[in-house]
C-alpha cells in the first residue's frame, strides 16, 4: 500500500489540492472555488466531497498519512487562519480542528502559503541541500518563507517572516493589510500594475498598455510588452526590481541565506525582474555579503508548487 499525504493550498479565489507520495509525485490533483463560500463549514463540506472523489480516481491502494495546508495568514502553532484580508471568512478560523470532523485519524498541519512553498523548495526543489535560504512568492501580493539552519522561522506567535509588509515608503501606497507603503504594494503582480498606471499618468510616452483597464491588465501582458520594447513596461520592471532588491538586501543582513528563490506569477517574467533585482540587491548589501547570495528562480516554477509545498509540510511534520 502506497503511503501518501494530501496537500491543500487555500487561495482567495481557488483551492488547489492533490495526493502526493514521498517522492513528490502528484498522483491526482484538482481545484475548487474558495470565494463562493462565505461560511467555512460549507466550504469544508464541499472540499471534503471533492477530496473523496479525487481519492476514488487513484487506481492503486493508498494510505493517507497526513494533511498539509497552506493558507494566507495561516498560524502553524494554532492551526488557524487569522484575519486573512483576501478570504471571505473573517476573524479566526480553527482549520485543523474543523478538518478532524472529516479526517479524525489523520494528522493535520497548517502554515501560511509562503512557508509551505519554502518547505516545497527544500524537499522537492532547488534548496534540497541547503539549510539557510529564503523563498519569495510574487503573486497578487508578496509572501516569504525563511529557513534558518534547516528550520522554518515561525517566531513566538507563528507569524514571522512577513517581508511583504516591511515598509518601503513612509505613507506610501495603501495596502490591503491596512497599512501604507508595504513592499507588496510595489513588488508584486498588483504592485507592478500600479506602477504602470502611475507611469502612464505621469508621462505621455506611447505604450500599448494604455489600451487596457487596470482589471484587464496582467503581469504577463506587461512582460510581453517589455520584451517588445515598450518603454513604460521596461521602466516598471526596473522600478520594481530596484525596490525588491533593496529589501532583499535587508533580509540578507538578518539571516545571511545561501540563496533566495523567487516563485509565482511575477517571477515568470524571469530576466525582466531578476536582473534589476539582483543589481539593486548587490548595490544595497553590506560588503561582507556581496557576491555570496544566489538569487534564482524556484525549481518548482513548472509544477504545482502550491500543492507540493503543502504536501511537503505534511511529510516534514510526520518525520519530525
Amino acid at each position: 500500500m502506497k503511503e501518501v499525504v494530501l496537500g491543500i493550498d487555500i487561495g482567495g479565489t481557488f483551492t488547489k489540492f492533490g495526493i502526493v507520495d514521498r517522492e513528490g509525485n502528484c498522483l491526482e490533483e484538482n481545484f475548487t472555488n474558495t470565494n463562493t463560500y462565505f461560511e467555512f463549514d460549507a466550504y469544508l463540506e464541499n472540499l471534503h466531497s471533492e477530496i473523496e472523489e479525487l481519492k476514488a480516481h487513484i487506481q492503486e491502494d493508498i494510505e493517507l498519512k497526513g494533511i498539509g495546508i497552506g493558507a494566507p495568514n495561516g498560524n502553524y502553532y494554532r492551526g488557524t487562519i487569522e484575519h486573512a484580508p483576501n478570504l471571505n471568512w473573517k476573524g479566526e478560523i480553527s482549520v485543523t480542528e474543523s478538518f478532524k470532523k472529516y479526517f479524525p485519524d489523520v494528522p493535520v498541519v497548517l502554515t501560511n502559503d509562503a512557508n509551505a512553498a519554502a518547505l516545497g523548495e527544500m524537499i522537492y526543489g532547488g534548496a534540497k541541500n541547503m539549510k539557510d535560504f529564503i523563498v519569495i512568492t510574487l503573486g497578487t501580493g508578496l509572501g516569504s518563507g525563511i529557513v534558518v539552519n534547516g528550520q522554518l522561522v515561525y517566531g513566538h506567535d507563528g507569524f514571522a517572516g512577513e517581508l511583504g509588509h516591511v515598509n518601503v515608503k513612509l505613507r506610501g501606497r495603501q495596502c490591503g493589510c491596512g497599512g501604507r507603503g508595504c513592499l507588496e504594494t510595489y513588488a508584486s503582480a498588483t504592485g507592478l500594475k500600479r506602477t504602470i498606471f502611475r507611469l502612464m499618468a505621469d508621462t505621455i510616452t506611447d505604450s500599448e498598455l494604455r489600451n487596457f483597464s487596470f482589471n484587464e491588465l496582467t503581469a504577463k501582458m506587461i512582460s510581453e510588452a517589455a520584451r517588445k520594447g515598450d518603454a513604460i513596461a521596461q521602466e516598471a520592471f526596473e522600478f520594481t526590481g530596484r525596490i525588491l532588491g533593496s529589501k532583499l538586501a535587508d533580509a540578507v543582513a538578518h539571516t545571511s541565506p545561501e540563496a533566495i528563490f523567487l516563485l509565482g506569477g511575477l517571477a515568470q517574467a524571469k530576466d525582466l525582474i531578476m536582473e534589476p533585482t539582483i543589481k539593486s540587491m548587490e548595490e544595497s548589501l553590506l560588503p561582507i555579503f556581496r557576491n555570496k547570495v544566489k538569487v534564482q528562480l524556484s525549481a518548482l516554477q513548472d509544477t504545482n508548487a502550491a500543492v507540493l509545498g503543502a504536501s511537503a509540510l505534511a511529510w516534514k511534520e510526520l518525520e519530525d
